[in-house]
């Protein structure tokens, strides 16, 4: 599945729900779905700056693609984190470097988010982009 038709998908999930109660949920959800993040990846340079709670990400390359994993310790953060690896994992750094995460503004997490909460999501995307960049440098190294 592409990183646009894994968005629209998220789309059609939540646009399902009129109600934004009922759209958390559906966030906490995919937060409780997430698979729990080995404890070996909990450390200090896996942990998000700029982000309200605290959150762990952790990227390898497996067969030319990144594959990211992810925890946070607030439940609706973790439903985030879980959407973005969805969307994200499993796809080439150019695939992750040149995609426009539309469905972050589509399904009105932007205007539902805290500020804060709205900074950390920028920096979970903006460490995911990272990874995806610092892989690619990598393979262009040989």
């Amino acid at each position: 599945m592409t990183i646009n038709e894994r968005q629209d998908q998220i789309i059609d999930e939540f646009s399902l729900l009129d109600d934004w109660m009922d759209r958390y949920a559906l966030l906490i959800d995919f937060g409780n779905s997430l698979p729990p993040l080995d404890e070996q990846y909990k450390t200090p340079q896996n942990l998000i700056e700029g982000c309200q709670s605290r959150v762990w990400l952790h990227a390898g390359l497996r067969d030319g693609q990144v594959h990211f994993e992810g925890e946070s310790d607030a439940i609706l953060v973790k439903g985030i984190v879980s959407l973005l690896i969805s969307v994200l994992s499993d796809h080439t750094p150019d695939e992750i470097l040149g995609a426009e995460l539309y469905f972050i503004d589509r399904i009105g997490l932007h205007e539902h988010l805290s500020p804060t909460r709205s900074n950390g999501l920028l920096a979970m995307v903006k460490q995911m982009r990272l990874y995806a960049l610092a892989f690619k440098a990598a393979e262009a190294k040989g």
